[in-house]
């Protein structure tokens, strides 16, 4: 890679695409986007190793964007993802670089969504597809998609498809996209098979691999909250409330979001100010040095606004919008914790994110806790204090006489109390916003749903990821306290015989798909773990029958994830999931039916008969 390729310009990028980067703060590229956007520009394949959050999407989507002929409305470019969430992560990204790309189109394909918008947008037609496998090859089997204009074929963990049990349905994509096509590969890690599937479909590739160093400050207390029902400003003002700062920093993805956010927080009687791209060095000095004086506390800024701000105040960061790539985000939480100071890093998840977050524990080989938001009652009595302050600094003051007077008349003439009269004018100080907050509403003991959000993106409650000493991460393990020994690094065994009992922590289910179907353990594992958002390092045994199959998944599921699980379609059939009730012939290891089996055979019918009035017509996976 040539040390003369520092900047997106320098790649020859197309005017569009600069813009819509220098909207987003990007000014210099990632090395994994040093090194991939050069040959995949000149059309040739590639396998670049490097982790979430180096910046690989923007890494395949400019170059991908930059070939793409706006005027045929035909998939021309797919990206396939193992995961529902990438597949929508991926299609946001590509569309914000293509913001100044009138015309364009992208339709992210996955599982748990309907058809109908699908086919809509389909039928209107798209120049990039995002999709995980089993709905793509749902679409491609009955003929909704055509990939004969296909130019650009994208494999975005890879590693993560193999490990998800895909690697059949995309051997089978591949072969169904035309010969010319370029190919790019991205993985964390380059398996045997992985690297067969490149050997067999990647044509002379350029290669490219990425050592992320990412570490961060010993001193920085990390932590995150998980976007529930209570919108971003409402949690970002009960902890500008409640929780004790000197000066912080909050940043945002664009500019646009840094005047409206700092606006806001004014409204809300914080004493903030914005700072980006837009604003001439001159402001932006006056603005940093007021931050330092102290005349204001709050600072809502964009990665590029504030590089190199070095403020001593700042004790805390928040990333009200969590950054793409982890080189950013340990950026932003060095703007606190400098010199050997201690310092405080907030960070805001949705849902969606959760790769994201995950991405950054790696990288930095640290765990971000969980934090909970402060309480309606804790706001209250900060507020209340800070009240009292008011009320104290007035009475410090030297010129109250006049005003003594006054209340002293107005006592006189309407006999009323003097501390009504206080109250009184306590209330128009106030003015019109509540001086205290409503009480938050007692918690949902046996909510599973809520439960579930309060443990965090992807997380169970009782679950942890580890980083090991050497800063690696490791898969999610299980709390002793509660699900008794860690389970060990082995597999345990899939698709043959089962102990009576799961391992503790876990839970026996039913699903209505079997031997009789075709399926394979990998099937299973990569339905349940892509639809449920489990990493499959959570799904235990896996037994398979005649007719249905067992699988061990983590006990006390969400109810709304057993209601979708139950739609869920693999190898032709509906799951239909439901705790397993084991049966006197099932403990003794006889039975393939057992007891609620809804595939027993009808007297007096053949076993092919039966199969075929038992088995619906395929349908559609998810």
């Amino acid at each position: 890679m040539s040390a003369t390729v520092s900047s997106f310009t320098d790649m020859q990028l197309p005017e569009p695409l600069l813009k819509a980067l220098a909207d987003v703060g990007y000014e210099t590229p990632s090395p994994i986007q040093q090194a991939t956007i050069p040959p995949l520009l000149a059309g040739r394949d590639l396998i670049g190793q490097a982790q979430t959050g180096t910046g690989k999407t923007a890494a395949f989507a400019l170059p991908a964007l930059a070939r793409l002929d706006l005027s045929q409305a035909r998939p021309q470019v797919l990206v396939l993802t193992p995961t529902r969430e990438l597949a929508i992560q991926v299609a946001e990204a590509f569309q914000r670089y293509a913001t100044h790309m009138p015309g364009f189109r992208i339709l992210p394909i996955y599982g748990g969504q309907g058809y109908g918008p699908q086919l809509a947008a389909l039928r209107r037609g798209v120049h990039v597809l995002v999709a995980t496998p089993g709905r793509l090859i749902d679409h491609l089997d009955r003929g909704s998609i055509k990939l004969d204009a296909l130019t650009t074929m994208v494999l975005d963990e890879a590693d993560e498809m193999l490990r998800m049990g895909f690697v059949d349905d995309v051997e089978k994509i591949l072969e169904m996209t035309p010969a010319g096509r370029q190919t790019a590969l991205f993985s964390a890690t380059i398996p045997p098979q992985i690297r067969r599937i490149a050997d067999r479909h990647l044509r002379d590739p350029a290669t490219v691999t990425i050592t992320s160093r990412t570490s961060t400050a010993t001193g920085i207390n990390q932590r995150c909250w998980w976007v529930g029902g209570m919108h971003k400003l409402d949690a970002l003002t009960r902890i500008l409330e409640a929780e004790p700062f000197d000066a912080m920093i909050v940043f945002v993805r664009t500019k646009q979001a840094t005047e409206e956010l700092a606006e806001r927080l004014e409204a809300r009687g914080f004493a903030a100010a914005a700072i980006n791209g837009d604003l001439a060095q001159v402001q932006r000095e006056r603005t940093i040095e007021r931050l330092r004086q102290g005349q204001i506390d709050i600072l809502v800024a964009t990665d590029v606004a504030a590089r190199g701000l070095d403020v001593e105040r700042i004790s805390h960061v928040l990333n009200y919008d969590i950054p793409y790539d982890t080189e950013s985000y340990v950026h932003r939480i060095g703007r606190t914790g400098r010199a050997g100071r201690s310092g405080e890093a907030i960070l805001f998840v949705t849902p969606r994110e959760r790769n994201l977050l995950r991405a950054i524990e790696r990288a930095t080989g640290q765990v971000i806790q969980m934090m909970t938001l402060p309480s309606a009652q804790a706001v209250n009595e900060q507020r209340l204090v800070r009240f009292k302050q008011r009320i104290s600094q007035a009475l410090e003051s030297e010129d109250l006489n006049p005003f003594v007077s006054l209340i002293e008349e107005y006592e006189r003439e309407h006999d009323i109390a003097p501390r009504m009269i206080a109250a009184a004018l306590a209330r128009l100080v106030q003015g019109d916003a509540p001086l205290l907050l409503a009480p938050d509403p007692p918690p949902a003991r046996n909510n599973p749903r809520e439960n579930r959000e309060r443990a965090g993106p992807g997380r169970f409650a009782n679950e942890r990821f580890d980083a090991g000493r050497d800063g690696a991460s490791r898969k999610p393990r299980f709390d002793r306290d509660s699900r008794g020994p860690a389970r060990s690094g082995t597999r345990p065994p899939r698709g043959g015989e089962m102990d009576a009992t799961p391992e503790p922590g876990f839970a026996r289910y039913r699903i209505e798909v079997g031997r009789s179907d075709g399926v394979r353990p990998g099937n299973i594992v990569g339905a349940i773990a892509n639809e449920a958002g489990l990493d499959s390092s959570a799904i235990g045994r896996i037994g398979i029958r005649e007719n249905y199959s067992l699988v061990d998944l983590p006990e006390n599921l969400p109810a709304p994830m057993m209601a979708h699980l139950r739609n869920v379609w693999v190898s032709g059939q509906r799951l239909k999931i439901r705790p397993f009730v084991p049966d006197a012939e099932w403990q003794r290891g006889g039975s393939e039916g057992g007891k609620g089996d809804e595939r027993k055979q009808a007297p007096g019918r053949s076993p092919a008969g039966r199969r075929e009035l038992r088995k619906p017509p395929r349908r559609p996976r998810d």
